[in-house]
């Protein structure tokens, strides 16, 4: 990892000028700039597809009951929508975050394998080490935000290199997962795109494995090994993220947030929200107003 530096100097100009505190903005090559200045406590978001590269500092993230340590010099890859509780351990904490995208992934399959092959689910979060192959593709992005002209006719061309990278490196079988449209793989992103859409309604189980097309217990096993979690289990904490989204933003009333998302009993709902966040929703809102940092994803 010769080049690292070159490309952890290259982040750390740019953020003189940015100064993020959590995900940043995409910017216009098509990347977040991610930072945090000190450790922070467990924060609850949901990981859409991308590949993060972390810079400087550490970072775990707990997914169902499994937790994740990574630290400069690794990637973290992610291949479905997953929620998940991270916290910095290691600050000042720098990392670089590409969204990735399933058309292009499918696109790169087809010319080079002729079809999208089917796979079998793997988990859809894993850590693996940076080469300097994959450091050099990300430093040619990073360097397009100096140079707007360019960003849109090279930038796509540079994230397209760097799936390709992920597609025949360590973790290709997630990538081709990503991709999938037909198969097992196929099957869980169903079920996990409807449980997204429709969190707040009743889960039953027979209903999702008939949006998914497979049988209840391969559904339950399938789902399992790529998000780590049961669908119920799933469900819940997209609906009590979402729940706090809409208590930090449009300011409710803890109970009738509670039934917005799908709890027919405020007491449950309050349960269950200081089980996820550490304390119950009023007294969680108060802290995130008192110091809104902490609501920041990092």
């Amino acid at each position: 990892m010769k080049r690292l530096p070159e490309l952890v100097s290259l982040v750390r100009s740019h953020l003189k000028d940015m100064s993020p505190e959590g995900i940043g903005p995409l910017t216009g090559p098509g990347l977040h700039l991610i930072a945090s200045t000190g450790v922070t406590d467990a924060q609850q978001v949901v990981y859409e597809p991308m590949v993060c590269l972390i810079l400087d500092g550490a970072k775990s993230t707990t997914l169902g009951n499994e937790t994740y340590p990574y630290r400069a010099g690794q990637y973290l890859v992610v291949s479905e929508d997953l929620p998940v509780s991270g916290k910095v351990i290691e600050a000042p904490y720098l990392a670089v975050g590409v969204p990735l995208d399933p058309v292009m992934i499918a696109e790169l399959l087809i010319e080079t394998e002729g079809a999208v092959p089917e796979t079998s689910p793997v988990r859809g979060l894993a850590v693996s080490d940076m080469d300097d192959d994959l450091i050099d593709t990300v430093i040619r992005l990073v360097r397009l935000m100096d140079r707007p002209e360019q960003a849109a006719v090279l930038g796509p061309m540079i994230r397209r290199e760097l799936a390709w990278r992920l597609l025949v490196g360590e973790r290709a079988g997630m990538m081709r997962q990503l991709a999938a449209s037909d198969g097992r793989s196929a099957q869980v992103k169903r079920a996990i795109r409807w449980l997204r859409q429709n969190y707040a309604e009743p889960m039953r189980i027979e209903r999702l494995a008939e949006v998914a097309g497979m049988s209840e217990t391969s559904l339950h096993r399938h789902f399992k090994a790529v998000t780590g979690m049961s669908p119920l289990q799933y469900q819940k904490q997209i609906r009590l993220q979402e729940a706090r989204h809409r208590l930090l933003s449009e300011g409710r009333d803890v109970a009738g947030v509670g039934f917005s998302v799908g709890y027919d009993s405020p007491s449950q709902f309050s349960r269950e929200y200081a089980r996820l966040f550490g304390r119950p929703p009023g007294r969680d809102l108060e802290r995130l107003r008192a110091d809104p940092a902490l609501a920041l994803a990092v």
